[in-house]
């Protein structure tokens, strides 16, 4: 088939987390043809793992809620019209004697684009649940793996299991609702940033280093459990309302990572403007890695910045570095009008 008798994108997103939305935006923002796709039914990526988190890092935002900061994104997202495409799991790719990159999905659709921007987080994530006989009864009460919903463990006795920032973000949350946090970790130190860890040792019961390792209940309800210090041996009982688990989360990148592609133990190798080994194969957010890499949502934005611009120089090496500042871009003169409108009104 001919390249003109294919829909043949500039640009095609694989994944709509914060990098791949802000992707979006930003080539959008460059005038290039947009394409993203994302394996799951909505966008948001592992930030639908934790809604009811406060985010406080992403600059000049104030804290607010991940799933309204997800909204927000997906508005931004769709700023310039992409194709968006759900539901569909990138298996392949392959590059025609035109240059012409086709993805292929699980399912067996086909994509054509110019070039690829990976922003495949941290893939298809699977929790790491507890592995403790009977653990699965409690599911559907008192044992979870998330937290949607804070007011249910409001004047209880919550016990979370774990030592990442998910596990101290969640307690030094649930310290202001609950009776009492309870947090155990089977290593004396936290992997979660340094003041949130100061913050939640203030306000929680804190016991390090001590491992979950038995669940007690009557019926389909945990009333009590046994923590054991890894260290010493000694086993000790806790009567708890609530537990909550965080544990980590397995990642499987599908066959992404199988593509010829140069990367280390996680995603894949850039350079300082997240070209990978494959030329027009971009990547940017957690799925990528190079010696400064910030594994923030602020650093996925400049990943999907850097990546776009990329790209564009690649189909275009006459093509401005970077796209002009928003405060003077022509693609935002009508919608600044738009805008300026309705305020006056």
């Amino acid at each position: 088939m001919n390249p003109e008798q294919l829909d043949i994108y500039d640009v095609t997103i694989v994944g709509g987390g914060p990098a791949g939305m802000y992707a979006a935006f930003y080539s959008g923002l460059r005038a290039m043809r947009t394409k993203l796709i994302e394996a799951k039914m909505e966008l948001g990526g592992f930030m639908r793992t934790y809604p009811e988190k406060l985010i406080w890092d992403v600059g000049g935002i104030e804290p607010v809620r991940c799933e309204k900061l997800i909204e927000s994104l997906e508005r931004q997202a769709r700023t310039f019209d992409p194709t968006l495409i759900f539901g569909q799991e990138i298996a392949d790719m392959e590059r025609r004697e035109d240059n012409i990159l086709v993805l292929t999905s699980r399912t067996g659709e086909l994509h054509y684009t110019r070039t690829v921007l990976l922003c495949a987080g941290r893939g298809m994530t699977h929790i790491q649940k507890l592995d403790i006989q009977g653990a699965s009864r409690y599911e559907l009460t008192n044992l979870h793996y998330t937290i949607t919903d804070y007011s249910r463990f409001r004047d209880k006795h919550v016990l979370i299991s774990g030592g990442g920032n998910a596990a101290v973000d969640w307690a030094n949350e649930l310290a202001d609702v609950a009776r009492q946090v309870t947090v155990v970790h089977r290593r004396h130190e936290f992997g979660g940033h340094e003041q949130p860890v100061e913050q939640m040792r203030a306000v929680c019961k804190v016991m390090t280093p001590y491992s979950l390792t038995r669940l007690y209940g009557a019926g389909e309800r945990i009333e009590h459990v046994e923590l054991v210090h890894t260290g010493t041996g000694e086993a000790l009982q806790a009567d708890v309302d609530e537990v909550v688990v965080s544990h980590g989360y397995d990642r499987d990148f599908g066959n992404l990572t199988s593509w010829e592609l140069h990367g280390g133990d996680y995603g894949v190798t850039v350079d300082a403007q997240m070209r990978t080994s494959e030329p027009g194969v971009f990547g940017a957010g957690d799925f990528i890695t190079y010696d400064s890499k910030v594994r923030l949502i602020a650093g996925a934005f400049n990943d999907a910045v850097l990546a776009v611009n990329s790209a564009k120089k690649y189909l275009d090496p006459g093509a401005a570095k970077m796209a002009g500042v928003s405060s003077h871009n022509p693609r935002f003169l009508e919608k600044n009008k738009k805008i300026n409108q309705r305020s006056k009104s």
